[in-house]
């Protein structure tokens, strides 16, 4: 039996679908893009252009929720399908669009830069919790016009993982898409076999704007998948109920597939998000709280009743550094969203409401995935009998399992075994050990897996093409020497 997590009964989810598409309506969805209002007014929908207010039908939404794929598989270097999304798949990576870095030394927060981020790729390249890379940080060393593609460069070069990414405009969305087209050999073999999936946010409340809204239509067109981000904030930009923001977030996400479908229906698209309440003590919107994660949860919930492959933001935490509530809101999180059997879980590895990204807390972060996932699989049965056999001449002495060579054949199996980060030894292995805590030992581990990375075999050919595409987009950015990227 596999565990499972649900929040919301079957009626329930019913209310939460009946209710969006009555906000589809009254008061409708602002979408910014033109193109967009006019693709939903040739599909049906009522526009009025002096506010960009669009009433989408119930038959729409339905006849575009038709035509989206209930799963998809995002592909590695190799050609090699790795993450696959739909179903209760459960995947991971890290977080993503930081703009600061922990500096492990001095446990300030600073400016995230080009070594940052390959110094990430390559801890998260080597752990095998992580199934995909993401553009994990901002450099700050690069002009903000070519941010969001400079991010991607960066893991195209340094990873054979399949990519979680993100554009920051509609000029640089079209750019992206031809750098992953290069990497793949055309353009033809990226809709075939897509490495990367983008994050596309919607406004709250029920906003598409023209960024977001030609994100989608782009997206569409090329065959790369898009991964809605809807983020109601409870009682801010969403209603103040937990369930009230769910009802938002659906909304948001069918318009989203609405426009993404009538660009180009079949394209893959994802239901995700990563919303939040409001503190209302503190102004804040804070990412590790439970509510936070029972909103994602249910969401999730939603997402796979209308069979569409799902996502969500969890893992990360408010601390400002690696300490007890950093790993308190990260592990529960991450069991939540293993539990809830959410697709792809962003968000290992940060701190500060998803600000500031940690490569020790994402070695940290990936223990507790190891331990989400052996939860995933539940009590097993590996044996005839449940325990009657293992007593078959036992003299009543505590050490006679260990003597069983069936104990040698199933404690792996049954055991998850962590790694050097996780501390069951004596006290007095502690103590020879320098007595180090987690974030002592992280900072080691972090260390080994970027003296231990090795480069991925890239087609020199591509690799070329890929240097002189965003070489020659540099420079129309006003930047003749691209940051040195070792």
């Amino acid at each position: 039996m596999k565990p499972s997590l649900k929040l919301l009964d079957h009626d329930l989810v019913l209310r939460v679908v009946r209710e969006a598409f009555s906000l589809l309506m009254k008061p409708g969805i602002k979408v910014q893009n033109l193109e967009a209002r006019q693709l939903l007014t040739s599909a049906g929908a009522t526009v009025n252009e002096e506010t960009q207010v669009v009433q989408i039908p119930e038959y729409v939404v339905r006849l575009a929720l038709n035509s989206v794929p209930s799963e998809f598989w995002l592909y590695d270097l190799a050609g090699k399908p790795t993450v696959h999304y739909g179903g209760d798949s459960v995947h991971f990576d890290p977080g993503s669009s930081g703009i600061n870095i922990l500096d492990p030394e001095t446990l300030e927060h600073r400016e995230a830069t080009t070594a940052d981020l390959i110094r990430i790729i390559k801890v998260a390249e080597g752990i095998p919790q992580y199934d995909a890379q993401s553009t994990a940080v901002v450099c700050s060393d690069v002009p903000q016009e070519i941010q969001d593609l400079y991010r991607l460069y960066l893991v195209l070069l340094h990873s054979s993982k399949p990519i979680v990414t993100g554009a920051f405009s509609n000029k640089n969305i079209g750019n992206m898409i031809e750098m992953l087209a290069i990497m793949s050999g055309s353009a033809g073999n990226l809709r075939r076999y897509p490495r990367a999936v983008f994050d596309v946010c919607p406004s709250p409340p029920l906003i598409w704007s023209n960024f977001g809204a030609g994100n989608l239509m782009a997206l569409a067109r090329a065959g790369v998948p898009a991964e809605m981000i809807s983020m109601p904030i409870a009682g801010a930009a969403a209603p103040v109920t937990l369930i009230g923001s769910v009802v938002q977030h659906t909304a948001e996400s069918l318009a989203g597939i609405v426009i993404h479908q009538l660009a180009y229906p079949g394209s893959p698209i994802v239901w995700g998000g990563a919303p939040a309440i409001m503190d209302m003590r503190k102004g804040s919107t804070p990412m590790g709280a439970i509510e936070t994660a029972m909103i994602d949860c249910s969401y999730a919930q939603v997402g796979k009743y209308l069979g569409v492959p799902t996502h969500t933001y969890l893992g990360g935490s408010d601390a400002k550094s690696v300490d007890a509530q950093a790993g308190l809101e990260g592990a529960m999180s991450i069991l939540i969203g293993a539990l809830s059997g959410v697709n792809m879980i962003s968000g290992a590895g940060m701190i500060d409401s998803l600000l500031c990204m940690s490569p020790e807390k994402l070695v940290i972060d990936a223990e507790s995935i190891a331990m989400a996932r052996r939860m995933l699989v539940g009590m097993k049965t590996p044996t005839d009998t449940l325990a009657t056999g293992f007593y078959e001449g036992v003299n009543f002495k505590g050490g006679d399992f260990l003597k069983q060579r069936i104990t040698m054949q199933l404690f792996q199996q049954e055991q998850n075994l962590p790694g050097r980060v996780i501390d069951r030894g004596s006290t007095r292995e502690w103590k020879n050990s320098g007595k180090l805590d987690t974030f002592g030992r992280a900072k080691l581990e972090v260390k080994k897996l970027v003296a231990s990375y090795q480069y991925p075999d890239l087609n020199l050919a591509r690799e070329a093409a890929l240097h002189h595409f965003v070489r020659n987009l540099a420079k129309k950015a006003g930047v003749t020497n691209l940051p040195t990227l070792e």
